[in-house]
């Protein structure tokens, strides 16, 4: 008897992305381009029928991973205002032919190293992405935990500078705002109008690009240190362009938690680079819809 089938499917702003997950292998992937307006969505169902045609069983469930807040029964996106017009409140079972699981984009990324990489041997997870802005999700007992209204994990709107400038939330100084891409040539009054900008300058050994660095990985340690002594994790995982950074990162982080991270017995929250990169959402996507099809 073969294994059962699950697509998971990420919805980008500009690319569409799906996997074929049977068992736990990821065995199949596509691409396909979003599209402008309410399209996405025939994009979306374009991608479920080239997975399913390279399936040779009956395809159990479809998760999707998105930006935004979904609702309770994780049948839509709830909140996501100002993107993917149509979005909000689109149940997908109809469209897609088969049940369909809506998950926050930065859940489906934790769920990939739950499931199927680095976080797999642990059951108390929190995850971290650093990009454009700072998302994030919790596992606790091996189980993704969204809270009241779905949104627990949105790390990078947490204060590490109460009087600090306000983010996207009018929460100041945020993480987000200390080390998110979408900050930095406000941070660099202009000098730098993105992080790999930034980081080039301090591999060319710019004092202010290094003094500037540093005090945004200052600030995660700090950021990362509260949330280690608030929910005590087994590992933090660090995912999103801005992780990809490598030893310029993790180096200072490793020495400022030292200083931050409250040890004790000598127990810290092991950091960790996230293995899933680009299908992170779509491999955590088929990850939800597997674990929620019998339930």
């Amino acid at each position: 008897m073969s294994e059962p089938a699950f697509i998971g499917i990420d919805i980008g702003g500009t690319r569409i992305k799906g996997v074929l997950l049977i068992g736990s292998e990821i065995v199949e992937s596509v691409y396909n381009p979003t599209g402008e307006g309410e399209t996405f969505k025939l994009s979306v169902r374009q991608t479920v029928e080239n997975l399913k045609s390279k399936c040779n069983s009956p395809v159990h469930a479809i998760g999707l991973s998105a930006p935004g807040i979904p609702d309770e029964k994780n049948q839509a996106i709830a909140v996501m205002p100002g993107r993917l017009p149509g979005l909000e409140g689109f149940i997908w079972n109809d469209l897609l032919g088969a049940p369909a699981f809506v998950l926050n984009d930065a859940v489906c990324a934790l769920l990939a190293e739950a499931r199927l990489g680095v976080a797999s041997k642990y059951k108390n997870v929190v995850m971290l992405t650093l990009g454009t802005g700072v998302g994030g999700a919790i596992l606790i007992d091996g189980k993704p935990y969204q809270g009241a209204f779905n949104k627990a994990g949105h790390w990078g709107h947490t204060s590490v500078e109460s009087d600090g400038f306000p983010d996207v939330t009018g929460m100041p100084g945020s993480i987000e705002e200390a080390i998110g891409n979408v900050s930095v040539s406000r941070r660099s009054q202009g000098r730098f109008q993105d992080t790999q900008e930034l980081l080039n300058a301090v591999h060319d050994n710019d004092p202010y690009a290094q003094w500037l660095w540093l005090d945004s990985v200052q600030k995660l340690a700090v950021s990362i240190s509260g949330i280690s002594n608030a929910l005590s994790p087994e590992v933090i995982i660090l995912g999103g362009g801005i992780a990809q950074a490598g030893e310029i990162l993790i180096t200072p982080l490793k020495r400022f938690m030292e200083i931050y991270e409250w040890r004790p017995s000598g127990h810290g929250s092991l950091i960790l680079k996230a293995q899933h990169s680009d299908l992170a959402g779509a491999v955590g996507a088929a990850c939800f819809a597997r674990d929620n099809s019998n339930n």
